[in-house]
């Protein structure tokens, strides 16, 4: 199967060692320095849990031809994802899955619909997936060998679509799990990695100070925002969120918050995108403020405590500015 991925970070390497480990005809668009390391070198990646390192070669790319593709992911930060859907629209495929944070889901489904000028079904995804880029690698962060939470914008994927995306992961371990409401599995996974975000940044990005009841409020402050899409009728998703913070279940939630940010993981799931995606958080944070007004008599006490903590965003932008 011929597959492109456009986007050549963190999740969009590891996305591409998979396909290329399941046997498929792999092109990684990649650009600047980036793309000249991998021309060079290869993809390598270092996989951080699992103690390896591998080394793909993927066919490496800098711009778009006239090439048919069966299937494209397309890798990109919220706020860049924008600015490449002309591409997406251009490109010779009938399927593409956007991955990564998208508070725009509908309107981009909308835009590629409406300007390509041959039918294309498009998804939503996201893919757990950590780390950052040094030394001509990739260093990931993953459990298990990956996953991917994926569907249409609001409705299931069409089987043909599912079709297609599972025969390109046929023979790896890798998980694809079917959402039937992206947009809405979107601001549910905002609601919890919002208040990790402010938290990381009022910890200068170093999740080993937080303290006991930092990491308890960055949950409570997880479930006010849960009541809020509640209250604004969009389904919480996956359906076992609010019980993960409950109970024997939340214990394991609070120890699994911790385990993060008193070790390596927290900072290459979480303080390392903080550092180099202000621009995306910020972006996220102007999203989340948009679903408070329309409910702003809701009462979010812990949100509100971890938000103040932090710089403003002018301060961040300026703080971080060598790494954006």
């Amino acid at each position: 199967m011929k597959v492109l991925i456009y986007g050549a970070g963190v999740i969009g390497s590891y996305l591409t060692h998979v396909l290329c480990a399941a046997g498929n005809d792999v092109t990684l668009l990649a650009r600047g320095n980036w793309r000249e390391t991998l021309e060079k070198n290869g993809l390598r990646i270092v996989h951080h849990l699992q103690r390896k390192t591998t080394h793909d070669q993927p066919r490496i790319i800098g711009a778009l031809g006239r090439e048919h593709y069966d299937l494209v992911f397309a890798v990109m930060q919220y706020g860049q994802m924008w600015k490449i859907l002309d591409d997406l629209v251009q490109i010779d495929a009938p399927l593409v899955v956007l991955v990564g944070n998208n508070m725009d889901a509908k309107e981009m489904e909308r835009y590629i619909q409406a300007h390509a000028t041959i039918p294309k079904t498009v998804l939503f995804g996201f893919q757990g997936t950590g780390g950052r880029r040094e030394d001509g690698k990739v260093i990931c962060v993953r459990f298990g060998e990956g996953s991917m939470s994926l569907g249409g914008v609001l409705s299931e994927a069409p089987e043909s679509a599912r079709t297609v995306v599972s025969k390109a992961f046929q023979g790896t371990k890798y998980r694809l799990t079917w959402v039937h409401n992206m947009d809405a599995w979107y601001k549910c996974h905002l609601v919890f990695i919002l208040p990790v975000c402010y938290l990381s940044y009022a910890l200068d990005c170093n999740l080993t100070r937080a303290r006991g009841f930092q990491i308890k409020q960055v949950l409570a402050a997880a479930e006010e925002g849960y009541k809020l899409l509640d209250a604004l009728s969009f389904p919480i998703l996956p359906e076992d969120t609010l019980d993960k913070l409950h109970g024997v279940k939340g214990g394991v939630s609070l120890i699994t918050m911790w385990i993060m940010a008193k070790t390596a993981i927290g900072r290459l799931a979480a303080t390392d995108h903080c550092r180099h995606a202000v621009a995306e958080m910020e972006a996220l944070d102007k999203a989340f403020v948009g679903l408070r007004e329309q409910k702003p008599d809701l009462p979010m006490p812990n949100w509100n405590a971890l938000r103040s903590s932090m710089p403003d965003w002018s301060t961040l932008r300026m703080q971080y500015r060598q790494l954006n």
